[in-house]
């Protein structure tokens, strides 16, 4: 079956250049378009996409509050935010409030159809070292309300649990956290999905930014 997607961009011609991209793929069906936040939370509701690729500046409504609002729907779809920003601030806020990742708008075409493929599965879409760059860049200083919040929610993990975050936001892979703690993948599979419930997350990479907020590196 194919992957149903919606395309958010103001700017007509990235619209274009995407659709051209996705069109020439077996597996993904842009079902629709959108060319801004109200439009796509609009969109998301009434064609049920998969996948949402979102653009993050846009006049009137822009791609964080449409995140948040297209998140906050039944059985929402994954989405991807598009940035010309390897960092910025408008990134780290969508991740936080659900995003599975994002893409630079001049990655490869082929790059770009994996990562939606990969999302689509289930896959945040943020290498490690674009995770770290954020953290640094972004989360909160030792005297922000937040961290106090964070180390609140912490509390709630087992210590297995708390292992396997404190990996997970160093940017390891199920398959390298299995290795370290001497587990199998599936184990830890079960340990990620058990901890997301429980600290009330979305994804791994909100869990490695409740991590670094906690200050569990320190």
């Amino acid at each position: 079956m194919s992957i149903r997607l919606l395309l958010v961009d103001d700017e007509d011609l990235v619209r274009f250049g995407l659709r051209t991209i996705l069109d020439l793929t077996d597996d993904i069906d842009v079902v629709g378009e959108a060319s801004d936040g109200a439009q796509a939370v609009s969109a998301a509701r009434a064609l049920r996409p998969e996948v949402v690729l979102m653009d993050i500046r846009m006049p009137r409504v822009d791609g964080l509050a449409a995140t948040r609002q297209i998140l906050d729907q039944p059985d929402p779809p994954k989405v991807v935010i598009l940035t010309t920003f390897h960092l910025d601030e408008y990134v780290y806020s969508a991740l936080q409030a659900g995003a599975s990742g994002f893409l630079l708008k001049d990655t490869p075409p082929r790059q770009i159809v994996t990562a939606i493929r990969a999302v689509a599965a289930g896959s945040e879409m943020l290498s490690p070292a674009v995770t770290r760059r954020l953290i640094a860049e972004y989360v909160a200083p030792r005297d922000h309300p937040q961290r106090v919040e964070s180390r609140r929610k912490l509390a709630l993990l087992s210590d297995r649990e708390r292992d396997v975050l404190t990996l997970i936001g160093r940017g390891l892979s199920n398959a390298d956290a299995a290795q370290n703690l001497f587990m199998s993948e599936a184990t830890i599979k079960t340990y990620v999905s058990r901890m997301l419930t429980k600290l009330e997350l979305t994804n791994r990479t909100q869990a490695a930014i409740l991590a670094h907020e906690a200050g569990l590196y320190d």
